[in-house]
């Protein structure tokens, strides 16, 4: 809301049922006046095609009907219903041509027909964005805006109004605005409210005066006083129809918008208990779609000031128990998604989702059961109470309702129902569409680790989709789900391979035939019998597209790295064989894997070494050299390395949030996934690699940026080409809900310490310049730290971040300083207008400071957390002298997760597969990788126990290939 874009849609305004209603009996009546042209319709040719062969020319020739006297309604009418249809398909038109054909049609003000007139008030709003000196037509406009007009020309001369009107001229009808939004008439209140949120973007000055009569519309109280449409003095009852009320809410809240305690008191008012902390009475909603909006409005307030959550905690909660389905719905919605929610207010919204999941209409039983599915995934036990109701709705005459039902299930249930639901699933993939099959198979996928037991369960119900006819993203889906299978329960890979290879027999999807074919290289060569797959792979040489061929080559020469000696022998001649292909990627890939198979090193190198490139980080370095920002040759060197697990983790994130998506475009009900969902989606794939690490991919994307941020000032940029090392996390400096809002993030350069502070100010009354923020040690430091440089930043608007940068040059390079510095934000404070954020030309400002959090610097931010393959590999060759060990004992922690993450944070390397997630709550390994100063390898190992009482045991190794780091880095914890 607060980002100036006047759009309804961005406001929570929608048109309800009975303005829909309007528009398309409007909408019909134009297609049945185009429909009855009889000099354009062809015998011979359908309607549409009579449509679609309108000449532009010869209907602009046939508007100059419109300057004859006396006026023809019904022949003008028609020709308006032919310019109107060329405008909506499409058809340019010079803006000469609409200056002309806007003033012809003006005329056709003259004549008193209702039908003529509604058509001519669509031609002005069309032909307004398209013509010149548009604003001419103001006065017939405001003339059917009088008391003894018709209805239908009052409300559609407003809304005309209003779309050609220029903000100079607004406060020349403002009265008439003003008066038309307290009108009793429903028609003309809504046009006007209407109205005025469009014109909110282009003028917020002139609207935010209209509070008060919007405040009357909405709260249906009585005018005093004449009003200008007409009636005696007195007391005039505004309107209270329901429809009024839900466009004044939509206008009210963007005046007060930027308004804090505003919008409290707005929610506070209409929530039925107005008479709480805030005091006063407070009126009702008669509006559903009001108090929707309301609700929404609610949850805003909630995530803007934690400080308010429990108090509006409990009015959410009335609000579940609402009468109505449509508030009540939406308010458990709000529930559901809302990040820290009480488990009392979550089983009050279960509770009603569950009445909803018996309603007769479909409509209400879909919306129940997609926010019933979208918390199963954060909190599967909260839904579990709805299973039996959920089974009943597996066999609904509504797929969409069936499939979100059966999918539900899956999450919820227990092992004992796996094999029941797989049956129900079978006799439904026949009667859904690839949305929902898609679904279906992404949710057996993440329940596949739930209830390893039951995967030849899986493996049957997926294997037969697969035989099953079938688009993309249904085969893609299910393919992935035998993928994981195959990973993460080990009884199933041969079972799941062997399914793979019978699906690229006949598969017509040239992407996934390649990334089959990849898999089986990949765990093939693993298995007990490879030469069974080695033969569906060279199948797939002599019978596919130059694409499969290549992959095929490729997997072939993962076979050719087993210990068997005969083996591969046989690798080698089927790879010489490929030579003769005649596709040159597949020979090149041949002539690779042949060299490569007799050298053990490259080998281990090309083939084992499952790692890969930050791909994200190496396209900006691409863009950037050839957009002439970066100088010099691109090197792989400076480019991360993260493990495969990473990357296909990175890849599939937001995978369930898709699949809700494709759900919703499904059944027409577009909707943007939750927040609140999108943020802890990813937790429920066990299967998937440790979440720590997962989140690599948007670490080295955000020190990426950070890198072009900092060469892009002069001061900073002669430190070098990007630093050598970035905080992976930024330290939060003050509370979420305070005035000021600083993080701050480190960077460690060969010589120089930066320390960038990300400064943002929420008082949308002030606006703060000249804003620094001075670091004093608490220890002397001046021998190994000196200042250098502060830049500040110029100015900050409410809600605009900024970044103000320290910098510290390290005295001695040999030398790592730890210190700990106690930050003040201080900055020039100036009042503004809110509306606009233009501060008061006027006020020179005043002096301020802000105290902030203290900044600490370790041994963990001189290390780069960058993942190192075969670790065990390079921890025997750095040998145990460059190995430094201590135990510590660690009562203050009461679990081993907890632990675990603290040291992760103090050592500021990459967690390896598994090391943030332990499996037991009483022992614990980690192993953690990284570079110091982004150049020595260092490896770290942790071996933790847990005993009730004692507190956590941890015994940490690090070897590197600098000794002394070792030490420095067991330094951190200690």
């Amino acid at each position: 809301m607060s980002t100036g874009i006047n759009d309804m849609k961005e406001q929570f305004v929608f048109d309800p049922l009975i303005s829909k209603r309007q528009q398309f009996l409007l909408a019909t009546q134009l297609v049945k006046m185009i429909l009855k042209i009889d000099d354009v319709i062809d015998e011979d040719s359908d309607e549409l095609g009579a449509l679609m062969n309108l000449d532009h020319s010869a209907v602009l020739q046939e508007t100059r009907i419109f300057n004859q006297t006396p006026i023809r309604p019904r022949h003008s009418r028609l020709l308006l219903a032919k310019v109107l249809f060329l405008l909506y398909r499409g058809d340019s038109m010079s803006t000469n041509e609409a200056t002309d054909l806007f003033f012809s049609t003006t005329k056709l003000f003259q004549c008193k027909d209702m039908s003529l007139r509604q058509m001519v008030y669509l031609a002005i709003k069309e032909l307004s964005t398209r013509a010149d000196d548009v604003i001419m037509v103001t006065s017939s406009l405001m003339k059917d805006m009088q008391p003894k007009s018709e209805l239908a020309y009052r409300a559609n001369a407003i809304r005309a109004l209003c779309k050609i009107v220029e903000p100079s001229m607004l406060p020349g009808i403002e009265r008439f605005l003003k008066s038309a939004i307290v009108e009793k008439s429903p028609t003309i209140a809504s046009a006007a409210l209407v109205s005025s949120l469009h014109l909110f973007g282009e003028a917020k000055d002139v609207v935010r005066r209209w509070g008060g009569e919007v405040s009357e519309a909405l709260n249906g109280k009585a005018l005093q006083g004449p009003s200008f449409f007409g009636g005696s003095g007195g007391n005039q009852i505004v309107s209270t129809s329901s429809i009024v009320q839900y466009h004044a809410m939509g206008l009210l809240y963007a005046i007060r918008q930027h308004d804090r305690m505003a919008v409290l008191k707005l929610v506070q008012g209409f929530s039925g208990q107005s008479r709480g902390w805030l005091g006063g009475a407070g009126s009702g909603l008669r509006s559903n779609m009001a108090q929707v909006m309301l609700i929404r409005y609610a949850v805003r307030v909630m995530e803007g000031d934690p400080s308010l959550f429990e108090q509006l905690q409990g009015l959410l909660e009335g609000w579940v128990r609402h009468r109505s389905d449509m508030v009540s719905l939406e308010a458990a919605r709000a529930a559901c998604q809302l990040q820290g929610a009480s488990g009392q207010l979550l089983t009050a919204a279960v509770s009603a989702l569950q009445v909803f999941l018996s309603s007769p209409r479909p409509t209400v039983r879909f919306a129940a059961m997609r926010t019933l599915s979208a918390l199963a995934r954060t909190h599967p036990d909260a839904v579990q109470p709805c299973n039996v109701d959920m089974e009943g709705l597996v066999a609904d005459s509504n797929r969409s309702v069936a499939t979100l039902a059966i999918t539900t299930l899956l999450k919820t249930g227990n092992e004992a129902s796996v094999d029941r639901l797989m049956k129900q699933m079978q006799g439904l993939m026949a009667e859904i569409s690839d949305e929902f099959k898609a679904v279906v198979a992404e949710a057996v996928r993440s329940l596949c680790v739930k209830f390893p037991t039951k995967h030849s369960a899986f493996l049957g119900f997926l294997s037969s989709t697969l035989r099953d006819e079938g688009g993309y993203e249904f085969k893609r889906a299910a393919i992935e789900a035998i993928v994981d299978l195959a990973k993460h329960v080990p009884e199933s890979r041969e079972a799941a391979l062997g399914h793979l290879c019978e699906f690229i027999e006949d598969c017509e999807f040239t992407k996934l035939s390649v990334r089959v074919l990849h898999f089986l290289g990949e765990e093939g060569p693993r298995t007990e019998r490879p030469t069974v797959y080695i033969r569906h792979i060279y199948n797939r040489v002599v019978l596919e597209n130059a694409v499969v061929r290549a992959a095929a080559v490729s997997a072939l020469a993962k076979f050719g790295t087993v210990a068997d000696e005969g083996l591969r022998k046989s690798v080698r001649v089927l790879l010489q064989r490929c030579l003769d292909d005649r596709d040159d990627e597949v020979r090149d890939r041949a002539a690779w894997a042949l060299r490569m198979a007799d050298n053990e090193n490259t080998r281990t190198k090309y083939v084992r070494d499952d790692s890969t490139f930050a791909l994200a980080v190496l396209e900006r370095r691409l863009v950037e050299y050839c957009t002439g920002v970066r100088h010099g040759r691109v090197s792989l060197e400076g480019v991360p390395r993260i493990s495969r697990a990473q990357a296909e983790e990175a890849q599939g994130r937001g995978r369930l949030e898709a699949m809700d998506a494709a759900l919703v475009v499904g059944t027409s009900a577009v909707s943007a996934a939750s927040p609140a969902v999108a943020g802890t989606a990813t937790s429920s794939g066990a299967m998937a690699a440790d979440s720590g690490a997962a989140a690599g991919m948007d670490v080295y994307e955000q020190q990426a940026e950070y890198a072009s941020r900092l060469r892009a000032i002069p001061e900073l940029a002669a430190f070098g080409e990007q630093p050598l090392v970035s905080s992976a996390r930024a330290i939060e400096l003050t509370e979420a809900e305070t005035e000021y809002v600083v993080r701050c993030v480190k960077h460690v350069y060969e010589r120089h310490v930066v320390f960038q502070f990300d400064v943002t100010n929420t008082i949308p009354e002030q606006v703060v310049g000249q804003v620094e923020v001075n670091m004093e040690p608490e220890e002397d430091t001046s021998e190994v730290l000196r200042p250098v440089v502060v830049i500040p930043a110029p100015e900050l608007r409410c809600d605009e971040p900024s970044s103000v940068y320290v910098a510290f040059e390290r005295v001695d390079t040999d030398v790592f300083p730890t210190a700990s510095f106690a930050c003040t934000l201080r900055f020039v404070v100036r009042e503004c207008d809110p509306a606009t954020g233009e501060p008061e030309e006027d006020d020179e400002g005043f002096d301020d400071e802000y105290s902030l959090e203290a900044v600490d610097l370790g041994p963990g931010d001189f290390m780069q957390a960058a993942y190192l393959p075969n670790s065990q590999a390079l921890w025997e060759a750095m040998g145990a002298d460059a190995e430094f060990l201590e135990t510590f004992g660690l009562a203050s922690f009461d679990s081993i997760a907890s632990c675990i993450a603290s040291v992760a944070e103090l050592l500021g390397m990459c967690p390896l597969e598994g090391a943030l997630t332990p499996t037991s709550k009483a022992a614990h390994q980690a192993v953690f990788t990284g570079r110091w100063m982004g150049g020595a390898k260092t490896v770290a190992r942790t071996r933790m126990t847990y005993q009730k009482g004692a507190g956590v045991t941890m015994e940490l190794a690090v070897r590197s290939e600098d000794p002394a780091v070792s030490e420095l880095m067991v330094s951190a914890i200690a």
